[in-house]
């Protein structure tokens, strides 16, 4: 990794240290001088717009959520059970770290259109490698016909992610995941399929306790 890349991952986990708790994107470049100790020129430099900023944060965001899809490729062999347990932990780390919700603003074709080339493409990239695991999950776990099941999940995950930060939902609820992959679940047209009890999710919480603490 490049001295530019180092920086750039440096700054943009500034940024989404400095909007936690926030529920909308109000980090303005100009904030993150005294919050990194990093002069205005060279943040204006990574980031020469204000949209700059808001894409190089979801770009960030979305590259965290590859890299476990990576872990999670290789923790569960049955694809729903992997699908379902990917957004748990989402949701889970969304809601233990009191993350801004990147999906209140990203994607976003008009302010796409206001970035660097360099961001935009990275964004996308990343964005749509995401999206494309995703779909790939869905496709491996059975296609229903009927609705576009791909557009009902991602519309779904992105509502859930924002009313679960608006109503101050509890990171250590059992309940709302298991709550959560039910509804994942009927919208992928797989009500027949076993999904992990509410018991289950307890243990998962419990085994991610030590983890939570140590960060």
């Amino acid at each position: 990794m490049s001295n530019w890349q180092q920086r750039e991952s440096y700054l943009t986990d500034i940024a989404e240290r400095c909007l936690r708790g926030h529920k909308s994107f109000d980090l303005r470049r100009s904030h993150l001088v005294e919050a990194s100790q990093i002069s205005k020129g060279t943040i204006y430099n990574h980031f020469p717009s204000e949209a700059d900023l808001v894409v190089a944060v979801a770009t960030a965001h979305y590259r965290k959520r590859l890299e476990r899809a990576v872990v999670d490729n290789s923790q569960y062999s049955d694809c729903l059970t992997r699908f379902l347990m990917h957004h748990c932990w989402g949701l889970r780390d969304e809601l233990l770290y009191d993350r801004f919700i990147i999906s209140r603003v990203m994607p976003n074709p008009e302010l796409l259109a206001q970035v660097t080339d360099d961001n935009r493409a990275a964004f996308e990239q990343v964005y749509g490698e995401y999206i494309q695991w995703n779909n790939d999950l869905i496709k491996a776990v059975g296609v229903v016909e009927g609705f576009n099941r791909a557009e009902l999940v991602a519309n779904y995950l992105r509502g859930a992610l924002i009313n679960c930060d608006d109503a101050g939902k509890q990171y250590d609820d059992a309940s709302l995941y298991y709550q959560f992959s039910y509804a994942l679940a009927q919208l992928m047209g797989h009500s027949d399929k076993r999904i992990p009890k509410q018991a289950d999710y307890a243990c998962w919480l419990a085994e991610l306790e030590p983890a939570a603490h140590a960060a």
